[in-house]
């Protein structure tokens, strides 16, 4: 299991994520079940152009699925789409600076409702997570590799990744809520 730590720009994005969007942390869901929908995207356009993707995924489907989980208090956002390997996942994840991070925190304006708007122009919505997120976890498994890894935060600075066994490629963000965030637990609210 490897340790990294995340930027100095991460740092500020997660307090602002907290603190100053608060009033609008039901952005979380639409972010991650964009991300999915954007891997299923991703790998319909590989298994059509991508000579190593085409005969395995012929009869794919794509599908994202959400589970709540009252006793474990934890939401599960899973997709069957392109999945990411331990590169994609620093890059991606790991790595925010380069998805905009820094413009975006430059340009913020402070009114929160209005701000919440930029999350995803800025490729930073993943991290919307954390201000309802006591620990995350994404396990994925990119189409056509054998290897799973497991990416896991807290949000305070530091993620691990280690290799997992994941059955079938795409990926799934396992969402340990926050005591007091228990209302995502409720299957209306989450559907709102």
């Amino acid at each position: 299991m490897a340790k990294y730590e995340f930027q100095t720009e991460v740092g500020q994005l997660l307090k602002l994520m907290t603190h100053s969007l608060y009033s609008n942390k039901e952005i979380f869901i639409r972010e991650l079940v964009s991300n999915s929908s954007d891997a299923i995207d991703k790998l319909n356009y590989l298994r059509l152009t991508d000579d190593k993707l085409k005969n395995k995924y012929q009869d794919w489907t794509g599908q994202i699925n959400i589970k709540i989980d009252k006793e474990d208090n934890s939401l599960t956002i899973a997709d069957n789409g392109i999945g990411m390997n331990e590169e994609d996942l620093i890059s991606s994840i790991g790595t925010i600076a380069k998805s905009g991070t820094k413009s975006f925190v430059e340009s913020l304006s402070g009114d929160a409702k209005k701000d919440s708007h930029l999350i995803g122009q800025f490729g930073v919505g993943f991290y919307s997570v954390f201000m309802v997120a006591e620990r995350v976890d994404v396990i994925s498994k990119k189409a056509g590799e054998e290897q799973a890894y497991m990416f896991s935060t807290d949000g305070t600075g530091e993620y691990e990744i280690k290799e997992v066994t994941k059955d079938s490629h795409g990926t799934v963000v396992y969402i340990k809520l926050k005591e007091d965030e228990k209302e995502f637990l409720d299957k209306w609210r989450t559907e709102e």
